[in-house]
């Protein structure tokens, strides 16, 4: 057994959430560090750059270790490629998910078998909090495409900081944005 436990929490983060948070500081108590690797999925058009993401979520982390001192140091990293790799670059002996419904436990636990098998990484799953559970990345990015008061609609969801960068790509009709605007246009 390895005397340091190093957890990764990779993830697209696009945009970051509370409940992303919630899983970072539960991650804090649990391991001797945390890495939070925002990586990049070329199946997926991303609303942020790289390099938002990351500022978003260093601002963000700086500010929960701040207030709570107490618990692992946490850094944020972007990556390409294959998780385990990365996993394995940075010396991570475990993964950390977060789990909100059955629907994530199923395909977390296919993931979770493929990474052990494949990598030897173990994963450690957190159950998110009940006000968490039905958040996604997706669901605010639609609500940013659609809503007309980001503020009232997003604050349950995710951080001011986040809310106010989804403004201006609302402002700049994103390609993104006006791509979820469109389908929920023909839907209708």
């Amino acid at each position: 057994m390895p005397t340091r436990h190093v957890a990764l929490y990779p993830g697209s983060f696009d945009p970051i959430t509370f409940g992303h948070l919630d899983v970072i500081g539960r991650g804090r108590r649990l391991f001797d560090e945390l890495i939070v690797a925002i990586g990049r999925n070329p199946g997926k058009n991303q609303l942020f750059s790289s390099d938002e993401r990351v500022a978003m979520a260093e601002t963000l982390i700086a500010q929960m270790m701040k207030d709570k001192p107490e618990g692992a140091l946490v850094r944020v990293e972007a990556f390409e490629g294959l998780t385990v790799d990365f996993a394995r670059e940075i010396g991570a002996n475990v993964l950390l998910r977060g789990v909100r419904n059955l629907s994530d436990l199923q395909y977390e636990i296919q993931q979770a078998v493929t990474n052990r098998e494949v990598a030897g990484l173990e994963t450690a799953f957190v159950v998110a909090g009940s006000s968490f559970a039905y958040t996604s990345s997706s669901l605010i990015r639609q609500i940013a495409a659609l809503g007309e008061n980001l503020d009232d609609a997003l604050e349950s969801m995710c951080p001011r900081i986040v809310i106010e960068q989804l403004k201006i790509k609302k402002r700049e009709k994103h390609p993104q944005l006006e791509r979820l605007r469109a389908a929920a246009k023909d839907e209708g």
